[in-house]
């Protein structure tokens, strides 16, 4: 070769190594390139495409619960009984299309809304159940609606009131007073109640006795101008603009402020406070100051025409038409946008309406869950979240306390070999013995009650952890007993190399692809384990969620027939996870020796 070939030569191989250009694929004539144990493993496993599949699977669900559940965390004290087992979709805010220019009235109730048009129509959507949805006839013509739990009220033009949905607790028993009544002003549908307010002042109930803790004074008949309700209680303004609670509970709503008597033009209440909105636009609030209640805007205060009330939150129209509203915005009910030229508002649970003076109707807040809810009102989607994420790190750690002891005891034992193997293979051969899921079981009930949540959670890891690392023991022995007559370790010997640095450093690396496919099956296991002991009450319990106790619920027969959700899509969680994790394994070991599909 030539100066100016070497120089080119060199050049050319100069290049390659600064930008990390590697040499062409080597002929048949090179010799074959050597390749480590866990490089062959790789190239294998990425050529497996079921194995690839699995692994795409498996970490999709891995980055979804870890992600998800850090970007929506979940409160696992919330729960709410008026959202109780609601079937997954968005359509809560789905206002019809005939109704949304063309609106009079509307109401809210806990998943669903109804509403009237100009022309007397009525409408309904949201979450509807098999009552709400006969509606009433559709020949009259109505000028007023209310929302309930899962009731409506309408007031025809005649002075006629209506309901439907749920008839049960003498909810469908209207009063003959009420039915003989031409100067109807008001209706309000609650929690299990309705109310009626005649243009003279009067008010009459019905419905659940034992809902509301209600007391009309007989002196109040006759004054009464507005009533609003909360799931507790209910109040009134008076004609003569006083507030008065029609309970004589020693709650914090009791506590009206004097100062505001006498001067009232509208009032509203919410699940944890009550507010007033006074003559000279200011507004007043008291009850409990849960979720800034009592820190009333700027763009209100001193401004306020009228207000509505939902679950958590007020909304408010200014005297210039603009709406603003504030409290608890979960679900965005909190978050208005800007309208103008509105007449009317509806804050009911978790949702907001507002209808302007042409008549278009706007809403916010809550659309609906994405996977339902429980029977505590929790929504299933976060949930999982944080469920999985719970399930995979208890059976990670569990892997990872597993995989150091069988680790630890099978390379001490298959090297050192003699009475030091004997004992420890016979104590391998009595964990092996013991009954795991009973073990844990006994080992939970007695126990995991005087611990702590965090504690019960430790528990459970270092259980699992500590009864399944004797299959891997077992593995890693065998793999030693063989590699230790190869010849870098008797080099390595005569070099005076430590026998644990031996082991741990020159032997285990070599055989680690197989304890890494070992774990990998060992995580699937763990998984489902985990979910066994929760699904049997036994390991996570409620309020923290893992997938396994979420399907604790689904054993009535009930859930599993008309409640499909609560069951459905945990399981398909945990069985993508587990089957996906078993893909990965199956591929690992099928990387690690080819020949085994043909055996």
């Amino acid at each position: 070769m030539s100066k100016n070939e070497k120089r080119k030569s060199s050049l050319l191989l100069t290049i390659r190594r600064l930008f990390g250009i590697r040499e062409k694929e080597t002929d048949l004539l090179k010799e074959e390139q050597m390749q480590s144990p866990f490089r062959t493993m790789v190239r294998n496993f990425v050529t497996n495409k079921v194995a690839m599949f699995g692994m795409i699977v498996f970490l999709l669900i891995f980055g979804t619960v870890f992600i998800g559940s850090a970007i929506y965390p979940l409160d696992v004290n919330q729960q709410d009984t008026t959202q109780q087992n609601i079937s997954p979709g968005f359509n809560m805010l789905s206002i019809p299309s005939a109704l949304k220019d063309n609106a009079q009235d509307v109401a809210v109730g806990s998943t669903f809304a109804v509403g009237v048009d100009r022309d007397g129509k009525l409408y309904q959507w949201g979450k509807l159940t098999e009552k709400l949805q006969k509606m009433p006839d559709a020949d009259k013509t109505y000028v007023q609606v209310s929302a309930g739990l899962n009731h409506a009220l309408a007031l025809t033009d005649e002075g006629k009131v209506v309901t439907w949905g749920n008839d049960r607790l003498g909810l469908a028993n209207i009063p003959f007073e009420v039915k003989d009544a031409t100067d109807i002003k008001q209706i309000a549908a609650g929690y299990q109640v309705s109310f009626v307010v005649t243009e003279s002042g009067d008010v009459y109930y019905w419905g659940n006795p034992n809902a509301l803790t209600i007391s009309i004074p007989e002196e109040l008949q006759g004054t009464v101008d507005k009533l609003v309700l909360n799931l507790t209680t209910a109040f009134v303004l008076t004609k003569d603009g006083r507030v008065v609670m029609l309970s004589n509970s020693a709650t914090p709503f009791a506590n009206i402020p004097e100062e505001i008597q006498g001067t009232v033009v509208d009032i509203a209440a919410n699940d944890r406070a009550v507010a007033a909105v006074t003559s000279d636009g200011q507004v007043h609030v008291w009850g409990t100051n849960d979720y800034g209640l009592f820190e009333v805007p700027e763009a209100a205060q001193g401004k306020a025409a009228s207000i509505s009330g939902g679950r958590f939150h007020f909304t408010v129209i200014t005297q210039d038409g603009t709406v603003v509203s504030w409290g608890n915005d979960l679900y965005g009910q909190s978050s208005a946008p800007e309208l103008q030229n509105v007449v009317s508002t509806d804050s009911g649970y978790f949702q907001s309406y507002a209808i302007d003076e042409d008549g278009h109707l706007t809403g916010w807040g809550l659309k609906g869950y994405l996977f339902g809810t429980d029977q505590y009102g929790r929504d299933v989607a976060l949930r999982m979240l944080a469920g999985g994420r719970m399930t995979m790190t208890i059976g990670a750690i569990a892997v990872i306390i597993s995989t150091i002891i069988g680790v630890i005891i099978g390379g001490i034992s298959g090297y050192y070999g003699g009475w030091l193997d004997n004992l420890l293979m016979r104590f391998t051969e009595i964990v092996m013995s013991l009954p795991f899921m009973p073990l844990a079981i006994v080992l939970s009930a007695i126990v995991g009650n005087r611990l702590s949540e965090v504690g019960r959670i430790s528990m459970i890891m270092v259980i699992l952890g500590l009864l399944s690392w004797p299959s891997l023991a077992r593995l890693v022995r065998a793999q030693i007993l063989s590699a230790r007559e190869q010849e870098y370790v008797t080099a390595a010997k005569a070099m005076g190399i430590r026998e644990f640095t031996l082991i741990f450093r020159h032997i285990l690396p070599n055989v680690i692809t197989v304890v890494i496919v070992n774990t990998t099956l060992a995580f699937a296991s763990c998984l489902l384990t985990e979910s066994s002991l929760s699904f049997l009450g036994f390991g996570v319990v409620e309020p923290s969620p893992t997938w396994g106790n979420m399907l604790n619920s689904a054993q009535n027969s009930d859930v599993i027939a008309d409640m499909w959700w609560r069951w459905v899509f945990p399981s398909i969680a945990l069985s993508l996870a587990v089957v996906s994790i078993n893909l990965i394994g199956d591929g690992m070991r099928d990387a690690i020796d080819p020949k085994s599909n043909e055996r």
